[in-house]
């Protein structure tokens, strides 16, 4: 019986080269050849007028909660359905988060509910691109301008993946919001084991950036030979990643297009062979709405219950198959259910206990995403 992993990294076969040729720099401490070149490509592939590498997407929020100076008392909202990390780089700067259900169709933020969230304390909007499916961000963006409040996007799932505007224009996820901010941990599209990038989009944010990043200090500028010396000039972390992550990162998004290219493949698959299944409603498929593209982050189902959703699961497990559940509703959490206002967000809950994840990675053959395939429909229906 053949296992088939949840993830199973992909490398490019560059990786080592460039890692060799960043030790032989001699400088492997960050922010060198192979920063610069991650930046460089990530400005193109995005658009967006500046980009940092950090060592993580939790790293790339923390310093976006920095930037829009988040103080005790000051509230953002964001999904309750989203990894810990979008809501800990709030609370880390004494914010009040405001949670909001999901959309009835996609684990996403309801967009239709923000507004009425909003109050004079309201300081950001933090919304989460779902499997690198956009939230609907001419809504969002109207919302914040008109409220003079800041748009954050947790775009840790969507590299390559884009909101179409009501005149048919793409932009980039991650670089319509005033910051955005990327994941490169191993489970992503483009992976260094653990990496993430912030993305610049208001220019009012884009000299301090620098100096957070730079554990407060302005020594980027100082290498530019724009100051005569450096020192500690505001707060800070050590939040840049080092050249040999750089180096591994650069090896993969050279290869963006053709990573991208079979990760398509791969999701069309999983979605024409389940379609029998949805159309006869026996479990619900992922959603893609008209404003957005698909990046083919992950392929997910909608169980109708949580013990059919343990029972699937298991199903799988028999033949060696790892399907995962994914997040927990952060209002119900034990650290927030006591913080959390009360009211119910049933969505939210829903996707906590029915949805699925299916192996997502690209050294799945056509033959393993046929065999997982096959064995759903013998779960559903007994018969493929």
């Amino acid at each position: 019986m053949k296992h088939t992993p949840f993830n199973n990294p992909y490398l490019t076969g560059k990786e080592t080269d460039y890692l060799q040729e960043a030790v032989a720099t001699g400088k492997i401490s960050g922010n060198g050849v192979f920063t610069k070149k991650c930046h460089s490509i990530l400005q193109e592939i995005t658009k967006t007028p500046k980009v940092l590498l950090t060592t993580s997407c939790t790293d790339a929020l923390e310093m976006s909660a920095i930037l829009v100076d988040i103080q005790g008392g000051d509230e953002v909202i964001m999904p309750s359905y989203t990894f810990v990390s979008t809501a800990n780089a709030f609370i880390l700067r004494g914010a009040k988060i405001v949670f909001a259900d999901s959309r009835a169709d996609h684990p996403g933020m309801d967009e239709s509910l923000v507004e009425d969230l909003i109050t004079n304390r309201t300081k950001a909007i933090v919304c989460v691109h779902y499997a690198g499916v956009a939230s609907d961000m001419g809504k969002l963006k109207e919302l914040a301008d008109r409220h003079g409040i800041f748009l954050i996007e947790d775009a840790a799932q969507a590299i390559d993946s884009y909101y179409q505007w009501p005149d048919g224009r793409k932009q980039a996820l991650g670089s319509i919001g005033h910051l955005g901010a990327f994941s490169f941990h191993e489970t992503k599209n483009i992976q260094c084991g653990e990496g993430g990038a912030l993305l610049i989009n208001d220019k009012r944010f884009a000299d301090r950036a620098e100096i957070i990043w730079e554990k407060g200090t302005n020594r980027t500028a100082f290498w530019r030979g724009e100051v005569d010396k450096y020192g500690w000039v505001d707060i800070g972390s050590s939040f840049l990643p080092s050249e040999l992550s750089a180096a591994f990162l650069y090896s993969q998004l050279e290869n963006i297009a053709a990573i991208q290219k079979r990760r398509l493949e791969i999701w069309e698959q999983y979605y024409v062979g389940l379609q029998p299944l949805f159309e006869a409603k026996k479990v619900g498929p992922p959603f893609i709405p008209n404003h957005a593209s698909n990046n083919a982050h992950m392929f997910y189902l909608v169980c109708a219950s949580e013990e059919e959703r343990t029972n699937l699961i298991a199903h799988l497990k028999a033949v060696d198959i790892h399907a995962v559940f994914h997040y927990q509703s952060l209002h119900a959490s034990p650290y927030f259910e006591n913080k959390h206002d009360g009211r119910p967000l049933p969505w939210a809950d829903t996707y906590s206990s029915c949805l699925v994840r299916l192996p997502f990675h690209l050294h799945l053959t056509n033959d393993d995403v046929d065999r997982i395939i096959r064995h759903v429909h013998l779960f559903y229906v007994g018969t493929v």
